[in-house]
Protein backbone atom coordinates (compact mmCIF):
# COMPACT_ATOMS: atom_id res chain seq x y z
CA UNK A 1 0.00 0.00 0.00
CA UNK A 2 1.32 3.42 -0.93
CA UNK A 3 0.74 6.11 1.69
CA UNK A 4 -0.28 9.65 0.80
CA UNK A 5 2.64 11.96 0.02
CA UNK A 6 5.17 9.10 0.20
CA UNK A 7 6.40 9.06 -3.42
CA UNK A 8 9.45 10.75 -4.92
CA UNK A 9 8.77 10.82 -8.64
CA UNK A 10 11.93 10.74 -10.77
CA UNK A 11 12.15 11.61 -14.45
CA UNK A 12 15.25 11.65 -16.62
CA UNK A 13 18.79 10.32 -16.58
CA UNK A 14 20.69 11.56 -13.54
CA UNK A 15 24.35 11.73 -12.62
CA UNK A 16 25.18 8.77 -10.34
CA UNK A 17 25.99 11.12 -7.42
CA UNK A 18 22.33 12.21 -7.36
CA UNK A 19 21.31 8.76 -6.19
CA UNK A 20 23.63 8.96 -3.18
CA UNK A 21 21.27 11.59 -1.72
CA UNK A 22 18.39 9.13 -1.90
CA UNK A 23 19.96 6.54 0.40
CA UNK A 24 19.09 8.74 3.38
CA UNK A 25 15.42 9.07 2.41
CA UNK A 26 13.89 6.33 4.58
CA UNK A 27 10.18 5.61 4.26
CA UNK A 28 9.92 7.06 0.77
CA UNK A 29 8.88 5.22 -2.35
CA UNK A 30 10.76 5.99 -5.54
CA UNK A 31 8.79 5.93 -8.77
CA UNK A 32 10.69 6.18 -12.05
CA UNK A 33 9.07 7.34 -15.26
CA UNK A 34 10.20 5.04 -18.05
CA UNK A 35 11.59 7.71 -20.37
CA UNK A 36 10.32 6.77 -23.80
CA UNK A 37 11.28 6.34 -26.51
CA UNK A 38 14.64 4.83 -25.49
CA UNK A 39 13.68 3.86 -21.92
CA UNK A 40 17.07 5.11 -20.73
CA UNK A 41 15.61 6.62 -17.57
CA UNK A 42 14.10 3.29 -16.57
CA UNK A 43 17.27 1.36 -17.28
CA UNK A 44 19.80 3.70 -15.70
CA UNK A 45 17.81 4.96 -12.71
CA UNK A 46 16.65 1.46 -11.77
CA UNK A 47 20.21 0.18 -11.89
CA UNK A 48 21.54 3.06 -9.77
CA UNK A 49 18.82 2.67 -7.13
CA UNK A 50 19.19 -1.10 -6.91
CA UNK A 51 22.95 -0.65 -6.42
CA UNK A 52 22.02 1.35 -3.31
CA UNK A 53 19.55 -1.31 -2.11
CA UNK A 54 16.51 0.81 -3.05
CA UNK A 55 13.78 -0.92 -5.04
CA UNK A 56 12.02 1.57 -7.31
CA UNK A 57 8.64 1.25 -8.96
CA UNK A 58 8.59 1.82 -12.70
CA UNK A 59 5.62 3.60 -14.28
CA UNK A 60 4.72 4.67 -17.79
CA UNK A 61 5.41 8.32 -18.54
CA UNK A 62 1.72 9.16 -18.83
CA UNK A 63 0.81 7.78 -15.38
CA UNK A 64 2.26 10.69 -13.38
CA UNK A 65 -0.97 12.67 -13.37
CA UNK A 66 -2.78 9.77 -11.69
CA UNK A 67 -0.23 9.75 -8.84
CA UNK A 68 -0.75 13.49 -8.30
CA UNK A 69 -4.53 13.06 -8.43
CA UNK A 70 -4.29 10.40 -5.71
CA UNK A 71 -2.13 12.77 -3.58
CA UNK A 72 0.77 10.30 -3.51
CA UNK A 73 3.61 12.52 -4.76
CA UNK A 74 5.82 14.21 -2.18
CA UNK A 75 8.59 15.49 -4.49
CA UNK A 76 9.47 15.52 -8.18
CA UNK A 77 13.09 15.11 -9.28
CA UNK A 78 13.88 16.09 -12.87
CA UNK A 79 17.21 15.77 -14.61
CA UNK A 80 18.32 18.80 -16.56
CA UNK A 81 20.66 19.22 -19.48
CA UNK A 82 21.25 22.96 -19.03
CA UNK A 83 19.92 25.63 -16.72
CA UNK A 84 19.89 29.42 -16.36
CA UNK A 85 18.02 31.99 -14.25
CA UNK A 86 14.88 31.66 -16.44
CA UNK A 87 14.52 27.88 -16.40
CA UNK A 88 16.01 24.64 -17.65
CA UNK A 89 16.21 22.27 -20.59
CA UNK A 90 14.89 18.91 -19.42
CA UNK A 91 13.83 15.64 -20.96
CA UNK A 92 10.42 15.90 -22.61
CA UNK A 93 7.76 15.42 -19.96
CA UNK A 94 9.52 17.73 -17.51
CA UNK A 95 7.16 20.61 -18.23
CA UNK A 96 4.00 18.66 -17.44
CA UNK A 97 5.60 17.42 -14.21
CA UNK A 98 6.43 21.02 -13.33
CA UNK A 99 2.85 22.10 -13.99
CA UNK A 100 1.49 19.15 -12.00
CA UNK A 101 3.87 19.92 -9.14
CA UNK A 102 2.82 23.56 -9.00
CA UNK A 103 -0.89 22.70 -9.28
CA UNK A 104 -0.65 20.15 -6.45
CA UNK A 105 1.81 22.12 -4.25
CA UNK A 106 4.54 19.52 -4.70
CA UNK A 107 8.14 20.77 -4.97
CA UNK A 108 10.05 20.12 -8.19
CA UNK A 109 13.81 19.74 -7.83
CA UNK A 110 16.27 19.73 -10.70
CA UNK A 111 19.39 17.59 -10.68
CA UNK A 112 22.14 17.35 -13.30
CA UNK A 113 21.89 14.76 -16.05
CA UNK A 114 24.75 12.63 -17.25
CA UNK A 115 23.25 12.30 -20.70
CA UNK A 116 23.31 14.86 -23.48
CA UNK A 117 19.98 14.67 -25.26
CA UNK A 118 19.16 15.26 -28.90
CA UNK A 119 16.39 17.72 -29.71
CA UNK A 120 14.34 15.28 -31.79
CA UNK A 121 14.13 11.53 -32.05
CA UNK A 122 13.42 9.51 -35.18
CA UNK A 123 9.73 9.24 -36.20
CA UNK A 124 9.98 5.44 -35.91
CA UNK A 125 10.75 5.89 -32.21
CA UNK A 126 7.04 6.57 -31.70
CA UNK A 127 5.46 4.51 -34.50
CA UNK A 128 7.34 1.34 -33.51
CA UNK A 129 7.95 -0.30 -30.14
CA UNK A 130 10.11 -3.37 -29.49
CA UNK A 131 10.52 -3.81 -33.22
CA UNK A 132 6.80 -3.87 -33.92
CA UNK A 133 4.61 -1.32 -35.66
CA UNK A 134 2.17 0.31 -33.26
CA UNK A 135 0.64 2.62 -35.88
CA UNK A 136 -0.22 2.29 -39.57
CA UNK A 137 2.85 2.82 -41.77
CA UNK A 138 1.49 6.03 -43.30
CA UNK A 139 1.17 7.81 -39.93
CA UNK A 140 4.00 10.30 -39.30
CA UNK A 141 5.71 10.48 -35.93
CA UNK A 142 6.88 13.59 -34.07
CA UNK A 143 9.38 12.90 -31.30
CA UNK A 144 10.66 15.92 -29.33
CA UNK A 145 13.16 14.73 -26.72
CA UNK A 146 13.80 17.91 -24.71
CA UNK A 147 11.71 20.87 -23.60
CA UNK A 148 12.03 24.11 -21.70
CA UNK A 149 10.77 24.19 -18.11
CA UNK A 150 10.27 27.80 -16.92
CA UNK A 151 11.66 28.80 -13.51
CA UNK A 152 8.15 29.32 -12.08
CA UNK A 153 7.72 25.51 -12.05
CA UNK A 154 11.07 24.77 -10.43
CA UNK A 155 11.78 24.64 -6.71
CA UNK A 156 15.48 24.10 -6.12
CA UNK A 157 18.25 23.45 -8.65
CA UNK A 158 21.15 21.25 -7.63
CA UNK A 159 24.57 21.11 -9.28
CA UNK A 160 24.55 24.35 -11.25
Amino acid sequence: MIKKKSVILMQGVFEPSVFDRLEKRKGKKFFILEGRPGLQAAKRSSRELIKRKITPTLIADNMAGFLFYKDLVNEVWLSYQSVDKKGAVCQVGGLILGVLGRTHNVPVYLHPSNQELQLLGHPKDITRFNGMNVAPSNIPGYVPLVEWVPKKYIGKIYGN
